[in-house]
């Protein structure tokens, strides 16, 4: 199939419309707009629901009771939206209902404005919500990647009755590319067991909850839910590198940071500067292991981010003690806020304080 010039928004919802998604719930907000009047006019056309929610919070709540039928079911918005949403989400991981949720985030924190930012991280990759929960999140750093990784994302959330987030910054949802659609599944062949179908079935009746209120219960439901977890870090953990055979410097950054400081890294190997990128691309799981494999071979680390420093936090415990003969390897930080989206000739100048 032949590339075609799509924004990154757009490109998100086709790429969620082919991959057979049933109901659409949302709210119009900046910078991810676009995906919902995408959505408007797409699923309509395809008979398929789409709803424009009177707030975030109802939203979600309306993915989660769509989501207990076994429907393919998602929602998008931005980072103050994404934060109304989070005691739905919640109820959605303990009912271990599968859905998919794109956040495009902006500058923050309060309304912030509507430029590009990366300071969702810890609100999305740490769980957010309340109780002990993950969501496997997946942070596209191309227009491409991004409607792979769309189309990819049902399917997980079906495999683990889990939450997938796609996580994407202004500039990815904003910005236009060459790029190729998949084709158009006929039907997700998906008819769980567990899904709410009404009495005509002729089953045994089903009810879908997150509330256990004797604590041994809950407890036995949170190790059952840790369990699954600990089987997503072991098969589904993405990454991207670039030059890292013979680094003796690594920088790290996801999306766009990551996609910047790849450039970084061409530049700074023109000037004779041994550096690699490592692009996490599952932010939860998050490539520990790999790191952990490339601090013994480097001297230092960058991580180069859109806020004041969230996945430094998991770079450093990936790398601590990792180092040879049991060293840390120095980890460093170079961030842009508020919308700033850092240049690569200022990640090659912190490469530059990093080489010994």
């Amino acid at each position: 199939m032949a590339k075609q010039l799509l924004k990154g928004n757009e490109a998100i919802a086709e790429a969620a419309v082919r991959a057979g998604v049933e109901a659409y719930f949302g709210y119009p907000i900046t910078p991810q707009t676009e995906l919902l009047e995408y959505m408007a006019r797409r699923m309509p056309e395809l008979h398929r629901a789409f709803l424009q929610a009177e707030s975030e919070v109802a939203a979600i709540n309306m993915v989660y009771g769509a989501a207990c039928t076994g429907a393919r079911v998602m929602t998008s918005s931005s980072s103050p939206g994404v934060s109304l949403m989070m005691e739905g989400l919640s109820y959605i991981a303990g009912s271990e209902v599968p859905c998919v949720l794109v956040d495009v985030m902006r500058g923050g924190p309060g309304l912030g404005n509507i430029a590009p930012s990366q300071a969702d991280y810890n609100q999305i990759v740490k769980g957010g919500g309340h109780g002990d929960f993950k969501m496997l999140v997946l942070a596209p750093a191309t227009v491409q990647e991004a409607i792979d990784l769309t189309y990819i994302a049902f399917n997980l959330a079906e495999k683990y009755r889990t939450l997938v987030v796609i996580l994407l910054d202004g500039n990815i949802g904003q910005m236009m590319e060459p790029a190729e659609l998949p084709p158009m599944k006929t039907s997700n062949g998906y008819h769980p067991n567990w899904a709410l179908t009404g009495a005509s079935g002729g089953r045994a009746k089903n009810i879908i909850t997150s509330i256990y209120l004797v604590p041994e219960n809950e407890e036995a439901f949170n190790r059952k839910l840790q369990e699954k977890y600990a089987r997503i870090r072991e098969n589904e953990v993405r990454y991207a590198e670039y030059e890292t055979a013979d680094a003796e410097y690594l920088v790290v950054g996801f999306g766009t940071s990551g996609r910047v400081a790849q450039t970084a890294v061409k530049q700074a190997r023109a000037q004779g500067l041994k550096v690699g990128l490592l692009r996490p691309i599952s932010l939860w799981p998050f490539p520990e292991q790999r790191l952990a494999e490339l601090a013994k071979q480097v001297h230092g680390v960058l991580v180069v981010e859109m806020n004041a420093g969230q996945m430094i936090d998991d770079v450093r415990l990936a790398v601590s003690g990792k180092g040879r003969n049991g060293s840390t390897p120095p980890v460093q930080f170079y961030g842009r806020m508020g919308g700033m989206v850092p240049l690569p000739d200022e990640v090659v100048e912190e490469i530059r304080k990093i080489v010994k």
